[in-house]
């Protein structure tokens, strides 16, 4: 399943009902031996798909976004007359944050439904989120378009801008959505007369539109969203800032035993979900600590990629276990590559420790 599928409903609906995947069984050398090609093929594949999807963990930055997230949308059941905040979360890229907020909606949609049931009042499918992935060129036609082309509303191919919004609303009335997540809004250019049009009618659906809008976006206040300036065009975007909680996500940070200590516990979750034939304990939390964090700067999109791309070629080559000479083997992002030298260099020379004072 890929990211477009969560633009439809079905792909969404898909994601939050498919249970958890179960972690492979941890086989001793001889045991692996003793497989058959077919047993050996199949148990390859459910590892290769199990390391392909190890997250998400419940980190200290995630925990704390859902926190803040259940606070603002628990927070935004005022009546009809009153607009709803909205939520921007805003952070460099590789910090998860369309991973945790997809977390976040799934457990939103599940309680919605626990509450509520699978059927609205009238009979409607009662669909608690609708996810929307803007491009660089979206207007506002195309903004309505992509909701109704996640509910499947077969008026999503011809209309105008008005009709279309129209019956987006019907769509969100009828099937009582509560939560809309607008994803890469940095995409939009919002000083641009396309951007400012979407940013008023982000105000309109927020007055209009029974939901909690939340933007996922990179570097939303550079780009303008909260802008605050004296013309007519920065007038307009203030309002959306006035009305918009910025959220963010840290990197993890190893300045002090608190960070250390986050740190070490993400490595011992990693550990505990990676199966490999000569994984021993340590592997991951002890022997590759400082490594591990000169290869990701603390970001854990780029950690999570090295341990994936690690994993599978630890199965791929017989290794069956990481360690640095294995790993340094593993292509990752250029944003970590070009960050691992002078981190790897206070880490060698004692500048820098990944370990706790106890």
């Amino acid at each position: 399943m890929d990211n477009l599928t969560l633009s439809r409903k079905e792909g969404w609906k898909l994601f939050v009902d498919t249970p958890a995947r179960q972690q492979p069984e941890q086989l001793s050398r001889p045991e692996l031996r003793a497989l058959g090609d077919a047993a050996a093929s199949e148990y390859a594949t459910c590892r290769r798909l199990w390391h392909a999807n190890l997250g998400p963990i419940r980190t200290p930055q995630l925990a704390a976004l859902h926190e803040d997230l259940w606070d603002i949308v628990d927070s935004n059941v005022q009546d009809g007359d009153k607009a709803k905040g909205a939520v921007a979360i805003d952070a460099f890229p590789g910090l998860g944050k369309t991973t945790s907020v997809l977390a976040f909606a799934k457990q939103f949609h599940q309680r919605d439904l626990a509450e509520n049931g699978p059927l609205t009042a009238d009979g409607h499918e009662r669909l608690p989120v609708c996810r929307v992935g803007l491009s660089g060129n979206t207007g506002m036609k195309d903004f309505n378009q992509a909701m109704l082309e996640f509910f499947g509303h077969l008026g999503s191919y011809h209309g105008t801008t008005a009709q279309f919004a129209k019956r987006a609303l019907e769509c969100v009335l009828a099937c009582q959505t509560r939560l809309l997540i607008v994803d890469d809004l940095h995409f939009l250019r919002l000083r641009h007369t396309n951007g400012i049009q979407v940013s008023n009618h982000f105000k309109y659906v927020a007055n209009e539109f029974p939901v909690t809008l939340i933007f996922v976006g990179v570097g939303l206040d550079k780009h303008g969203l909260f802008s605050e300036g004296g013309d007519y065009h920065d007038a307009v975007l203030a309002q959306t800032g006035r009305r918009t909680t910025v959220l963010g996500l840290a990197p993890f940070r190893i300045g002090s035993d608190t960070h250390r200590r986050e740190w070490r516990q993400l490595l011992l979750a990693l550990e505990q979900r990676v199966v490999l034939t000569d994984k021993h304990p340590g592997m991951i939390a002890d022997d590759l600590s400082d490594y591990l964090f000169a290869r990701s700067s603390g970001h854990i999109g780029s950690l999570m990629t090295l341990i994936n791309r690690g994993c599978q070629r630890a199965i791929r080559s017989s290794a069956e276990r990481l360690d640095v000479d294995l790993l340094d083997q593993i292509k990752i992002d250029a944003g970590a590559e070009k960050a691992r030298r002078e981190l790897h260099t206070a880490l060698a020379t004692g500048a820098l420790t990944t370990r706790t004072s106890r």
